[in-house]
């Protein structure tokens, strides 16, 4: 055989090859697309705007993913337990009596229950993220709550009592949840 033939054999099938790679990648970018926007909801057109396109999103919620699989988060021992139920009861009851205080203290005990639980607590947006790829379902309530507890503008009682619901939201969420980095991983496969 002639040499051309060889040669257009060989094109032929390198670019076979990259034709099969794209389409495995475009399918592959469906798929996580359709996964991501079936976990995050809200929260992945939040990203999406945030980002510009669906392909910063899935970027971004991957790396979000990726950067959560590497904590160690941990359920609360029952004695942890039994003294976070016990503050948020404490807190509740405050709030009759003093709304901007309680809102500052769930705020406060929110934190507290994410570092017992492995969270890395320095960074509100951080916090956020990490919340978002196990709870997205509640992390614009997180982010809402924590606005209106840091606003220099005085909060109405209405706006303190959504902020105190939506912080007992995710401080429910987060006692109860037996997530460690296997569970998450199945929950996200």
């Amino acid at each position: 055989m002639p040499t051309w033939i060889w040669i257009a054999i060989a094109v032929g099938a390198v670019v076979a090859l990259v034709a099969v790679i794209v389409a495995a990648s475009m399918v592959s970018f469906r798929f996580k697309t359709k996964r991501l926007k079936q976990h995050y909801g809200t929260e992945y057109e939040r990203v999406v705007s945030e980002t510009g396109s669906e392909k910063g999103a899935v970027r971004e919620l991957t790396t979000r993913e990726r950067k959560r699989d590497k904590l160690d988060i941990v359920p609360l021992t029952p004695s942890a337990l039994s003294e976070f139920t016990a503050r948020w009861h404490e807190v509740q009851a405050g709030f009759v009596d003093n709304p901007a205080t309680a809102v500052g203290v769930a705020d406060h005990l929110v934190t507290e229950v994410m570092r017992e639980r492995g969270y890395p607590v320095d960074d509100f947006d951080r916090r956020a993220a990490d919340i978002s790829v196990d709870h997205p379902h509640i992390v614009d309530d997180y982010r809402a709550a924590h606005g209106i507890h840091t606003s220099e503008q005085q909060a109405d009682t209405e706006q303190q009592r959504e902020a105190f619901v939506h912080y007992r939201a995710l401080f429910e969420q987060l006692l109860e949840t037996p997530t460690d980095n296997e569970a998450s991983q199945e929950a996200r496969a």
